[in-house]
């Protein structure tokens, strides 16, 4: 299931140019007095000592024990903003769009239909059609936003396990087509670059604005990679 959110806006889609079986997750920000705060490099967090130690001796960092009540309680900001990552195919990454009221979805959907609850599956969502407005209703918490969930694992450690990587970013929403339709010409595991773009411009009344947007970029085969370990 992907989100659909171009069907209703064809001119906005973008010219082509712990409980569960994961050891960590990867994060592009973190809460500080329970303000988001966006980080320039990648945060990793883990349950498991031994997947810590080697995240610093791969991507740099140390090792803080963190009071979280999640079983993800130990933390590492790392010195890396990009990681080669293996993505499996297509069916690595799972997209949809949810609104949340505390701990209670309210509504969820894949931009044109509901997924759940089951009464309301496949019935319309009445999400705004363009998406200037669909951003605006998620802004003021009157619409979904994007759920996407990526799963890899990494290049330069491959039998460490599985990462997930969950992010509501509209601008990976936006290119996640590119993204699948360049992992499904591979056509089985590829070799990617996960990182964190930095991102600076001036606003029309003179304001700076700069921060980073995760991004996907598909380089080869894992196998072809593999074949010449000098490009991992």
């Amino acid at each position: 299931m992907a989100i659909r959110i171009f069907e209703t806006d064809p001119n906005a889609k973008p010219k082509a140019t712990f409980s569960d079986d994961t050891v960590g997750r990867f994060h592009g920000g973190k809460q500080e007095n329970g303000i988001p705060v966006a980080l320039p490099d990648w945060r990793v967090t883990t349950g498991d000592p031994d997947v810590a130690a080697a995240i610093t001796q791969l991507l740099g960092g140390s090792v803080v024990e963190t009071d979280s009540t999640s079983e993800n309680f130990i933390e590492i900001l790392t010195e890396r903003d990009k990681v080669k990552v293996v993505l499996s195919g297509p069916d690595a990454i799972s997209s949809d769009l949810k609104l949340w009221n505390g701990s209670a979805l309210i509504h969820h959907c894949d931009g044109v239909e509901f997924l759940s609850p089951d009464e309301d599956r496949g019935k319309p969502c009445r999400c705004p059609a363009l998406m200037d407005d669909r951003k605006a209703a998620a802004k003021s918490k009157r619409g979904p936003a994007p759920s996407i969930a990526v799963t890899f694992r990494l290049a330069e450690d491959y039998d460490l396990g599985l990462f997930k990587l969950q992010t509501g970013s509209w601008k990976l929403a936006e290119v996640l087509h590119e993204v699948e339709n360049a992992l499904d010409k591979i056509g089985g595991e590829a070799l990617c670059s996960l990182e964190l773009e930095l991102v600076e411009y001036t606003t029309k009344k003179g304001r700076d604005v700069s921060y980073r947007k995760p991004v996907i970029r598909v380089l080869k085969s894992f196998n072809e990679a593999i074949a010449d370990p000098k490009h991992l």
